[in-house]
């Protein structure tokens, strides 16, 4: 098996899309400290509870390291700039989407995501490491909070599953910035807000998410970013997929299975693969829900990336761009 299918069927079973899992490391030319754009200084010291326990961050990090899926532009949003990030989705560059574009002042040393390298971190001397969506390893917050502080998911939070309101919240008591974080948060659930509105069609209807790789389909479940997305915006995920949920994100579907996605809206998206392997796919074409118009398929790179982050940054520029595409489907 190849690198890139063995890449897509793993991650697809972690929920993830993640394009790049190994990035290599940027050059030489990282920030030699920045700071959050505006003081913060008095919030510290703070203690930010953790499934490793409650973390204490002495004072305003200066030297901060963001390595969870999100957890760099997501500091972004909240006004300061990592030296050292993970591009989890294969960016490339400063390792966030166009939606968080230009929020650099330099760009950050790119580190590894699944296996970051502890010498590669150590060196940047962060005093602030974010770490709030990832595989979530008692062995890999131990290896990290030996060079500095480190947040990691809240507790209950299984691997991957931390929120975006979670994250939002963590990465602001981390950084002083609860403030920021708590406007943010508002300025995103409004939005989610003025789409449902704009579109009471959506609430209460059914819908089937899925992703397609190499190795076939599979539908995600409740407590997945992209189930999250949209049944708050009044989507209902469907029945008969939630009943096969096991305790993963996400559910495989086999050829014979396909009707499985028939909903009152289908959304689909390719990983890995071209997005004409879903829509000429005689299968896919003989869903009722895709014979009747009232399928997506995300077929753009940047979109699907918005949809997939789980980051308030991410989530705003999915709302702008995925939602008029449900809204005409069903239409």
């Amino acid at each position: 098996m190849s690198r890139s299918t063995l890449r897509g069927t793993a991650l697809l079973a972690a929920a993830l899309v993640i394009t790049s899992c190994g990035s290599d490391s940027g050059d030489d030319t990282t920030a030699e400290g920045t700071a959050p754009a505006t003081g913060s200084s008095d919030a510290f010291p703070v203690t930010v509870e953790t499934a490793f326990g409650d973390v204490t961050v002495e004072e305003e990090p200066t030297r901060v390291v963001a390595l969870g899926w999100g957890d760099a532009e997501t500091a972004l949003a909240l006004g300061v700039q990592p030296v050292g990030a993970s591009d989890w989705l294969g960016f490339g560059g400063e390792g966030v989407g166009p939606w968080a574009e230009g929020l650099y002042d330099e760009a950050p040393e790119i580190i590894e995501t699944l296996e970051p390298s502890i010498e590669a971190i150590a060196a940047l001397d962060p005093d602030l490491i974010l770490d709030t969506r990832s595989d979530a390893t008692q062995e890999r917050y131990d290896a990290l909070s030996q060079i500095a502080p480190t947040i990691g998911q809240p507790e209950g939070v299984e691997q991957y599953q931390t929120s975006w309101q979670q994250q939002l919240e963590l990465v602001g008591q981390a950084l002083g910035r609860e403030e920021e974080a708590d406007e943010l948060e508002a300025e995103v659930d409004q939005a989610f807000t003025d789409a449902a509105a704009a579109n009471p069609e959506f609430d209460g209807t059914e819908v089937a998410v899925a992703a397609y790789t190499s190795e076939g389909f599979g539908a995600y479940v409740r407590g997945d970013s992209r189930v999250d997305f949209m049944e708050q915006l009044g989507f209902v995920n469907k029945p008969a997929i939630e009943e096969l949920a096991t305790d993963s994100f996400y559910v495989p579907v086999s050829d014979e299975q396909l009707p499985l996605l028939d909903a009152g809206l289908t959304v689909a998206f390719p990983i890995f693969v071209e997005a004409s392997e879903i829509t000429d796919n005689p299968l896919w074409q003989a869903i009722p829900s895709v014979q009747a118009g009232n399928a997506v398929v995300l077929d753009d790179e940047t979109l699907t990336s918005a949809f997939s982050s789980g980051t308030a940054p991410g989530i705003q520029y999915a709302l702008e761009n995925a939602v008029p595409q449900f809204a005409d489907a069903l239409g």
